[in-house]
């Protein structure tokens, strides 16, 4: 049966705020000022030593916050870097979980004029402020970027868009091949949303209620990846839809729109190809029986990788999307010696 992990800590948690222009002025009201949990190794304040930082980004409905926090059968991301770091898998790095939650419950972490400008964020007030407090190892060389589902995306598309910044990937799960990954579900959001009118009155409607339910949780997704891929500042909360809201015909200039963020389609662009291939690792997994159809999108996109020459790590494992920390002992290791003895840029 799963264990336990009924040790403390034995790294160090602080919390820092950061108050970025980049996150001013969002169309959704969100705060501009964010938490960002910074984990110190053991023994940090006994030395100079510079450390590399891995910045995790939380999936869809979460936020880095949640990754400090107690589970059952389980472990925090604090008691997962102890272990793996005693355990000599990895060695000692500093751990960065940012609070990027929004008010469309979640964050695909690409610029929106709809949700904020959340690239510019990480790949430029995070690591700002990051170098200017702690002891990191400076540059691209000392900077991971991993994350699940929506912060696997995330992750894979720093990695396309910003390996000036970042020197290693992990996308565990992440979206992939947006027409068979989010199209199909159109019908069903429109089902829903008709239940309240429309956009404007399920939002309102879902604000007003005293909880979140399961049935919640794929309409407002979609909502958020629309705020996100193709943002109307004038439409209620930056939503646009890429079908008819009566016959959910597809559009089909927006949904291009969409699909310029598609992972499956950037990877074609020269630019991205070269991206990838200045990355010291890029790791990428998926569970064969991923109920989000992830698995597809990541056989496609590797094959792409494979056609273009660009250096990867693909693993796929027994299991669905969900509940899949485990794998980050596999991970972060991979990272960790991707970056190790890596020079600075």
């Amino acid at each position: 049966m799963p264990t336990h992990n009924y040790a403390q800590p034995r790294g160090t948690t602080v919390t820092i705020e950061i108050d970025s222009p980049a996150l001013a002025e969002n169309v959704v009201g969100d705060p501009s000022s964010r938490a960002v949990a910074v984990y110190l190794p053991e023994g940090y304040d006994r030395g100079n030593e510079r450390f590399p930082i891995f910045v995790d980004l939380a999936g869809y409905s979460s936020s880095g916050l949640k990754r400090l926090g107690w589970t059952g059968f389980g472990e925090s991301m604090p008691q997962r870097l102890d272990r793996l770091i005693a355990s000599g898998a990895m060695g000692p790095v500093i751990g960065v979980f940012p609070d990027c939650f929004t008010a469309l419950g979640g964050n695909q972490y690409i610029n929106s004029s709809a949700l904020g400008r959340w690239e510019d964020f990480l790949a430029e007030d995070l690591p700002a402020r990051l170098e200017r407090e702690f002891r990191v190892k400076p540059g691209r060389a000392g900077r991971a970027l991993f994350g699940h589902s929506s912060g696997g995306y995330g992750a894979l598309v720093h990695g396309m868009r910003r390996a000036d910044v970042w020197g290693a990937v992990g996308c565990h799960a992440g979206d992939c091949n947006f027409d068979l990954v989010y199209r199909p579900d159109f019908p069903k959001l429109l089902t829903a949303l008709g239940r309240h009118g429309g956009v404007e009155g399920y939002l309102k409607a879902f604000a007003a209620s005293p909880k979140w339910g399961g049935g919640d949780h794929l309409p407002l997704m979609l909502l958020a990846m629309a705020a996100t891929y193709d943002p109307d500042p004038s439409a209620f909360m930056g939503v646009r839809l890429p079908v008819d809201p009566h016959t959910c015909e597809l559009d089909a200039d927006a949904w291009a729109r969409w699909l310029r963020w598609d992972p499956l389609r950037m990877v074609e662009a020269p630019e991205v190809q070269a991206n990838l291939r200045r990355l010291h690792g890029l790791f990428i997994d998926a569970g064969s029986r991923d109920q989000f159809l992830a698995h597809f999108g990541a056989r496609a996109l590797v094959r792409r990788l494979s056609a273009h020459g660009v250096p990867h790590v693909y693993e796929e494992f027994p299991d669905d999307h969900s509940n899949t920390s485990y794998r980050l002992d596999v991970s972060l290791p991979f990272l960790w010696r991707a970056l190790d003895g890596a020079k600075a840029e």
